[in-house]
């Protein structure tokens, strides 16, 4: 048979209730998440090309940046100070396969620190091909009464904003040919009540995409977005979930279990790769079953 069984390709059994504060870090995380460390194998599909991955030190992010350079890019991730740990393992595999891994610890609700973050990505790598932002907050409550303005504002602040702000910046160096990826979630589409503040974010970089997508077609860079379901992440244990949905994460889906990573790794290489050029503008979601539109 030519391919695996997706409902057993990675384990459909519980998880053990574990908690960790904001932001939740990889390498204190049981079972580990498979980002590609060992299991994605590159095609040489982006040699050389220079890559931008925010939140590239866990989950999503790190697999993200790990697949880019097995394909062979230099990478440049960002990531919170207290993730270093995180990120220089990360730094360990893409080094490992030959490329360049240049680490960028700060706070994207830092509006100075995005035009920086994408300064400091171009003049390490030598150039910018592509900026694939992934980093993300997700805190749940019990209902919308349990939701307040500084929670909110620091959810858009950190999942909307530095959409902004490192586009803004990075036009001064992208040149036609060039990519830009964003990570939206279902929650997108079909929006929790414990993630009102998450699933408006998330919603909102849906209609980034499309128009962004729009104005930058025109000087030959393409927009795209990826929309995961449920991935096994420190997100989901640091607070986005409630501890009593931890056990059971993702087995509601079609398929019977959460997504890892590393099955993100390829939709991400394939927006940012040359075979991908007419596409611009869509979202892919990668959810496990559950419909998206």
């Amino acid at each position: 048979m030519a391919g695996q069984d997706p409902r057993t390709k990675f384990s459909n059994q519980d998880y053990p209730k574990q908690e960790q504060p904001v932001p939740g870090l990889q390498h204190k995380l049981e079972p580990k998440p498979d980002c590609g460390e060992k299991s994605y194998e590159g095609h040489g599909r982006l040699t050389d090309y220079k890559m931008l991955v925010t939140g590239g030190d866990s989950a999503i992010g790190r697999a993200a940046a790990i697949a880019y350079a097995k394909e062979g890019a230099y990478v440049a991730i960002n990531y919170l100070p207290d993730e270093q740990q995180d990120a220089e393992e990360v730094q360990q595999v893409i080094e490992a396969a030959g490329r360049k891994a240049v680490l960028i610890a700060g706070d994207l609700r830092d509006e100075q620190f995005n035009y920086d973050l994408v300064d400091q990505a171009y003049q390490a790598l030598g150039g910018l091909d592509n900026v694939t932002l992934v980093a993300g907050h997700q805190q749940y409550k019990d209902n919308i009464k349990g939701f307040d303005t500084a929670s909110f504002a620091e959810t858009f602040e950190t999942n909307v904003y530095p959409i902004f702000w490192t586009v803004q910046k990075a036009l001064d160096y992208l040149q036609a040919g060039a990519t830009i990826t964003l990570t939206s979630s279902v929650q997108g589409y079909n929006p929790s009540p414990i993630l009102h503040d998450y699933a408006a974010s998330k919603a909102a970089i849906i209609s980034l995409t499309k128009s962004l997508s729009e104005e930058l077609g025109a000087q030959g860079i393409r927009v795209n977005c990826v929309a995961p379901g449920p991935f096994w992440s420190p997100l989901q244990i640091s607070g986005g979930q409630p501890q009593s949905k931890i056990p059971a994460f993702g087995q509601k889906e079609v398929l019977g279990r959460a997504g890892q990573p590393v099955e993100l790794s390829g939709i991400y290489v394939h927006l940012a790769a040359e075979e991908s050029s007419y596409t611009t503008g869509q979202v892919y979601g990668v959810t496990g079953g559950t419909q998206i539109d």
